[in-house]
């Protein structure tokens, strides 16, 4: 028996596929007449709905993905914590998706707004470069959270929230340069044309303003086969300028858990710290304020930023407001990890 479909209840009753739907979800704005002579059709020919197509529409109508590339820095941690909670307590769907350094976020994204039905996307970490009209082939809300970008995107397309990466990363190492380092090297990725570039950018910028040239020997990049940002690549990297030879007093990784990793290398080859190098990072990690020696950083308002970001995104969704860009403060954290000299 060939198998009927809704559009042919539709037709046989001489009605449309949304009538043939209300009287199969007992709508109260359908004619019982009408009503009846569909159901009868339905038994008639043994029409059975498509429940689980039904149901797995609305299961992922209301779906928000977080799309995160650098899963391994805890700095994400307490951001994906909240997203998660806000994102239940609104009864949406909550999705995680790791996105590797070598893939495509928008890519990623595109296929998940297909397969998923999301209404809206949160970007997490990674190296944001994307040009405008690539953003346009999404067709959701999504906010940028936590990702600078030296670009000038149309700030119409999407929202933001972040710090000014450049001026707090300025402010840090300007911080070594008062305490009279002058030989500052710095961890930072090579390719990373968004955070990374901006935080160099302030490195750079902090040591012109203080007259110090900038020694292509000290600007350290993070290796490809390692994980980024993570504690394992400040190691190797500070190990390798370590075994160079290269004459430095300070290192400035630019986030917390490479900092870590340079204080274990500085340790293991048998120095102190801040005796003999002084170490800062960047992000304000909770492991940063009990690692011993607690660590200088630059400590952002995590918790502030993922509220914002996961408010900024419901408001355009249900279409409270238009694109949202939020800029927050940072604060510089004076640890036991650097010292004047």
């Amino acid at each position: 028996m060939e198998t009927i479909t809704i559009k042919d209840v539709a037709k046989l009753c001489g009605v449309g596929v949304s009538t043939v739907s209300r009287a199969i979800n007992n709508h109260p704005d359908i004619n019982e007449e009408t009503k009846a002579m569909i159901i009868e059709v339905i038994k008639k020919h043994n029409y059975i709905p498509n429940n689980s197509a039904r149901n797995l529409k609305r299961l992922n109508s209301n779906a928000i993905a977080i799309l995160i590339k650098g899963i391994s820095n805890p700095f994400f941690s307490s951001m994906i914590k909240i997203f998660e909670s806000e994102i239940k307590r609104k009864k949406y769907t909550f999705i995680l998706q790791r996105v590797d350094n070598k893939e495509d976020e928008i890519d990623v994204a595109i296929e998940l707004v297909k397969e998923k039905k999301l209404k809206g996307i949160v970007f997490l970490g990674g190296y944001f470069s994307h040009q405008s009209e690539k953003l346009m082939q999404l067709n959701v809300p999504f906010v940028l959270s936590t990702i600078g970008t030296t670009q000038k995107l149309d700030r119409n397309i999407c929202s933001s929230v972040s710090v000014d990466d450049s001026k707090e990363s300025y402010k840090i190492v300007d911080y070594l340069c008062k305490l009279g380092h002058k030989k500052i090297a710095i961890i930072t990725p090579m390719d990373d044309e968004s955070i990374g570039n901006l935080r160099f950018n302030g490195y750079i910028s902090a040591l012109m303003d203080n007259g110090i040239e900038v020694e292509e020997k000290l600007v350290r990049f993070m290796k490809d086969e390692i994980d980024s940002y993570s504690m394992e690549n400040g190691y190797a990297v500070t190990k390798e300028l370590l075994e160079s030879g290269e004459d430095f007093t300070a290192i400035y990784a630019i986030c917390d858990s490479c900092a870590i990793g340079a204080c274990k290398a500085i340790f293991d080859a048998g120095k102190k710290i801040p005796e003999d190098y002084s170490v800062a990072g960047f992000d304000g990690l909770d492991i940063s304020n009990y690692y011993n020696p607690s660590i200088t950083t630059i400590k952002q308002p995590v918790e502030e930023m993922a509220e914002a970001t996961i408010k900024i995104l419901f408001d355009v969704i249900s279409k409270k407001t238009s694109a949202q860009h939020k800029t927050f403060k940072a604060e510089l954290v004076i640890g036991q990890s650097t010292k004047a000299i």
